[in-house]
């Protein structure tokens, strides 16, 4: 059969400065996140999410653009976080009501999560370059763990970046695929491939889950006696209340060779030295 790890990313890799305004618009998480999707699902998953773009905001894919060409224009996940924390009731009503319909499409095609979430630490340097490779290492060793206990074998495909950046965060994989002792993901045959959201679903339901669900949770849970910005809402716990419970039984958790629960979504908190459990409730 085969399955696909899609791998996008909310927040920025810049640093958190120590005098934060309450107008700035400094980001106090990274978050980079996995979704599984098995090949035999991919063509069902995408007709429905086309639907879901038609209906929900039918001005971004009119009647007269061609059926297929809907998955041109995407819904950034950010703007609909900006809609369901700090529109008006109508559009915090739109918003969530699409994020519903989201959640039921990972349900019934049996998507699984994993991120990393990263809680940055106020006036302290933030390693972007070496928080992305390390995070997409982790989210490889996620998603091999999973084939395995499929008995399968899959693919990565991440949102592109910039040339220079995607050649070094590959060649961190290669790095740990092809050593001589003990190479790693042996379920994963390649190298992650880099490609443009604008024409994958699962980029761009990656990039919502990232954006819409797990950014602003992990902003509010883990900085808001700390941050005092756009970014740490008093409505993101009304997100975590609604669908923090159906996100932590999407997650791809499994015990390692110490006997201790990794997968899903894993939380560096620096400071607070606080469990993902903070997601969820």
């Amino acid at each position: 059969m085969g399955k696909i790890c899609y791998v996008d990313e909310a927040g920025d890799l810049g640093s958190l400065p120590l005098d934060i305004k309450r107008k700035g618009n400094n980001q106090p998480v990274f978050v980079i996140g996995g979704l599984f999707i098995d090949t035999d699902r991919l063509y069902g998953i995408t007709q429905d999410f086309i639907h879901l773009k038609q209906r929900f905001f039918p001005s971004l894919c009119p009647n007269s653009m061609k059926y297929l060409d809907r998955i041109l224009p995407e819904i950034k996940g950010a703007d609909i976080r900006k809609n369901a924390l700090r529109g008006v009731h109508q559009q915090r009503r739109h918003a969530i009501g699409f994020m519903d319909k989201i959640m039921d499409l990972f349900e019934r095609y049996e998507v699984q999560i994993v991120a990393r979430i990263w809680v940055k630490v106020p006036g302290k340097d933030f390693n972007g370059n070496g928080v992305y490779s390390s995070s997409i290492q982790s989210i490889y060793e996620y998603f091999n763990h999973y084939l395995e206990e499929n008995q399968d074998i899959g693919f990565c495909i991440m949102d592109s970046r910039d040339q220079i950046k995607n050649i070094m965060v590959s060649h961190s994989i290669f790095t740990q695929k092809f050593r001589i002792l003990d190479p790693a993901y042996k379920n994963i045959p390649e190298l992650p491939c880099f490609s443009h959201s604008n024409n994958h679903v699962g980029l761009q339901l990656c990039d919502i889950l990232c954006s819409a669900f797990l950014f602003p949770i992990a902003s509010y849970a883990y900085c808001k006696d700390v941050v005092h910005n756009v970014h740490v809402s008093a409505n993101a716990p009304y997100i975590r209340e609604r669908f923090g419970d159906r996100l932590k039984k999407l997650q791809h958790r499994y015990s390692n060779p110490d006997n201790n629960y990794t997968g899903g979504l894993v939380v560096s908190d620096p400071v607070g030295k606080r469990s993902s459990s903070l997601m969820f409730a």
